[in-house]
């Protein structure tokens, strides 16, 4: 399936991953949203679990092993043309995660990866609704003692 005018939505999968009060971030370096940041994710393959795909995606993206504790939110990210017509539709299933092992690197279709304080999003340039996700999440997940960020 295409991902730029499909015949139906792509399912993707991203990750969450808080470090005290930031958020890991990363820099795209491929359409769509080339340039700006957004939580690491990609595309889920076919016959693969969501969890498996996460894991996938951000050992592809970053070079960090995570393990994905559960599901944060799930968001749609559909883009249209300058004709009206559907160029992306994406639901992605962003997973709160758990960095396992090694050190954040860019690596695959990004250029840039960063953890950021979550007080300073509006300095960066975010695909949309990436925010408010960010947000949303991070307050849940403050208020939960069995997923609350660790203390940096």
């Amino acid at each position: 399936m295409n991902r730029q005018y499909p015949t139906s939505p792509v399912c993707a999968v991203g990750a969450l991953i808080f470090q005290g009060k930031k958020i890991l971030l990363v820099r795209r370096g491929k359409s769509p949203s080339k340039g700006k940041w957004s939580l690491p994710g990609g595309r889920l393959r076919l016959g693969e679990p969501l969890k498996t795909g996460v894991i996938r995606e951000i050992k592809e993206e970053t070079q960090l092993l995570v393990k994905p504790i559960e599901i944060g939110k799930v968001v749609e990210h559909i883009i249209k043309d300058k004709e009206g017509k559907f160029e992306y539709h994406y639901v992605i299933v962003d997973y709160i995660c758990q960095v396992v092992k090694g050190i954040p690197q860019a690596s695959s279709d990004v250029i840039q990866v960063e953890f950021v304080p979550i007080s300073q999003l509006e300095h960066f340039e975010l695909t949309s609704g990436t925010t408010q996700v960010i947000l949303e999440v991070f307050d849940s997940v403050s208020r939960s003692k069995h997923l609350a960020p660790p203390a940096v």
